[in-house]
This record gives C-alpha cells, sequence and structure tokens, in this order.
C-alpha cells in the first residue's frame, strides 16, 4: 500500500488537528478526567465539521480517512469515543447513531469507556450484534486511573435491536480497527513527548537523547509505532479487514505495553508524575491495549479468521 497521504487526506488532518487544538489537548484531558467527564464540545465541532459521516463519504472517503481521524483525535488526547463514533458503527450499521456511543463485549464483562454517558451501546453478543438505545442515568461511573471515563452498564444478549447474523464478527473487526488507529495516534504522541524531553533533560553536561543507548531504544519505540501505523491503515482500507483487523490490533496491543515501559523509563521520575503530560497518554494506553480482550484474543480471532478462510 501507499501511505502518502493524498491532498484531500492531507486536508482532512489538518482540519481535525485545528480542531484539536482548539478543544484538546494534554491540560483538557486532566480537567475532564478530574470531573470523569467527557468532552462534549469537540465531538460537537466534529460533528459539525461532518467528520461524523467521514466513514460513509465513499468514494471521496471511506474508513480510511475515519480512521484518520481517530489516530488524530487520540494524538491530540481528544476525551470522547471517537473510534465507536465515527469509524464503529457507522461501518456496522450503515449511518451515525446518537453519542456518546459505547462498545460492549458479553464476553468480556466490566466497565466500558464512555459507559456512563453513553446515548448509545453497540453490544458484541457473539454471532450478532445489537443496538441498544439508552437513556441518562442507565449508566453508571467507575473511578478509574486510564484518564478516560469509564461507566458500568448492565445489558445482555436480549436488549435493544439485533443488527442479524453475523454481525458481531463485523463489530469486532471494526472495533479492532478503531483500536489499532487510537492505540497508534496515543502510542505517536507518547513517543513526541518522550523525543522532547531527552532532548532537554542534561546530564555529564550534554541532553541525554545524544547517548546511543537512549538512542537505540527510541528507534525500537519509532519501529512499534510505525508498525502499528500500517498495519492500522491497512486494515482501514479493506471492505472486511477480519484477520487484518485482528493483526493490526494484536500487534498495537503488545507494541503499547512495551512502549510504555520504554517512554516512562526513559523520562525517569519526571514521566512519572501527573505533572507530565505523559501520563495522559500512557495510562490511555493501558485500557486501550486490554479492550476487547487483549492481544490474545486479538491473536485467537486472528486463527479463527485463517481457519475460516481455508475452510
Amino acid at each position: 500500500m501507499d501511505f502518502e497521504w493524498n491532498d484531500d487526506q492531507r486536508a482532512i488532518l489538518a482540519a481535525v488537528d485545528a480542531l484539536c487544538a482548539q478543544h484538546a489537548g494534554p491540560a483538557r484531558a486532566i480537567e475532564l478526567d478530574a470531573k470523569a467527564d467527557w468532552d462534549a464540545p469537540l465531538d460537537r465541532a466534529l460533528g459539525e465539521a461532518g467528520f461524523a459521516e467521514i466513514a460513509l463519504g465513499a468514494p471521496e472517503t471511506g474508513p480510511l480517512e475515519a480512521a484518520l481521524v481517530v489516530a488524530e483525535v487520540a494524538r491530540r488526547a481528544g476525551t470522547l469515543p471517537i473510534g465507536a463514533q465515527v469509524l464503529v458503527a457507522p461501518m456496522l450499521v450503515g449511518r451515525t447513531v446518537p453519542g456518546p456511543v459505547a462498545l460492549v463485549s458479553l464476553d468480556h464483562p466490566g466497565p466500558v469507556r464512555f459507559g456512563a454517558h453513553a446515548r448509545t451501546a453497540l453490544v458484541d453478543c457473539g454471532d450478532e450484534a445489537r443496538l441498544v438505545a439508552l437513556a441518562s442515568g442507565d449508566g453508571a461511573t467507575v473511578r478509574s486511573n486510564f484518564m478516560l471515563p469509564v461507566g458500568a452498564l448492565a445489558l445482555d444478549a436480549r436488549a435493544g435491536e439485533s443488527l442479524g447474523e453475523g454481525s458481531g464478527e463485523r463489530l469486532r473487526s471494526w472495533w479492532r480497527v478503531a483500536l489499532a488507529a487510537e492505540l497508534y495516534g496515543a502510542m505517536q504522541a507518547a513517543l513526541e513527548i518522550t523525543v522532547a524531553y531527552v532532548k532537554r533533560r542534561r546530564q555529564f553536561g550534554r541532553a541525554i537523547g545524544s547517548f546511543q543507548a537512549l538512542q537505540h531504544r527510541l528507534a525500537m519505540c519509532t519501529v512499534l509505532v510505525e508498525g502499528t501505523r500500517w498495519l492500522a491503515f491497512e486494515a482501514a482500507s479493506k471492505d472486511s479487514p477480519g484477520e487484518s483487523a485482528a493483526t493490526a490490533a494484536a500487534y498495537a496491543a503488545e507494541a503499547a505495553n512495551l512502549l510504555f515501559r520504554e517512554t516512562h523509563q526513559l523520562t525517569g521520575a519526571m514521566g512519572f508524575t501527573r505533572e507530565h503530560d505523559l501520563h495522559v497518554f500512557s495510562m490511555r494506553l493501558q485500557a486501550l491495549r486490554l479492550e476487547l480482550g487483549g492481544a490474545s484474543a486479538h491473536r485467537r480471532a486472528i486463527t479463527a479468521q485463517r481457519w475460516t478462510a481455508r475452510a
């Protein structure tokens, strides 16, 4: 694939970046986390600019462009279910749905991102997915350290509207694409913060980023981020991502775990403090890499996809 963006894709990234500069960023994420809240103004701004329907804009735009929006919002620390709203829901339902949107798996029960604020839930029930309209108060806030609002939703396999046979697998596939794109954006931001830090931090009369041992570790982090980027956008470019989505999510989840460790070690005690911006992204990496069963579940999905394709 050619991952040199065309003029339209570059314009999309520039527009999303401009909106995030007004409404997002680490300081805004920290403010929202203190209230266990989500970023409704950013969501509204993206919707008014037309990005809510970007996955449905064929032939000009589609899921690849939606994944670009997901990754850029994640890189800029937007606090909203961007993957669910601009990528997963449109590709699964064929239209936008009222947000915030929560993604729920009955195989992996527990609190979910944006569960306390959600107005729509997409529920993975196995073979089928279900679309559930939610009212205020249906979800309960659960405090976490993930720098994202988390809530508990009591849903079952009979709730809401069935999206048909096989819709469960389609939900999981696009969910994995969105996860990989969000993980890429958050990892890119964490790496950028770390690189800036090692350029500033001096020891023995020189910037610590000039030491070869640190450069090797930063190079490894760059490979992890770029690998996630390629796999995420390759999966997003396919009509039925299936195995590609599972591969991207598995790689991204493992890469996020390694990058979390490396960026925190390279920034030392400073990176572990709440005053440092790194924690906004690194703690989100911990939440995202475990979602939908984490790397082990994604790898099992790869196997299942390959066996199904050969049957």
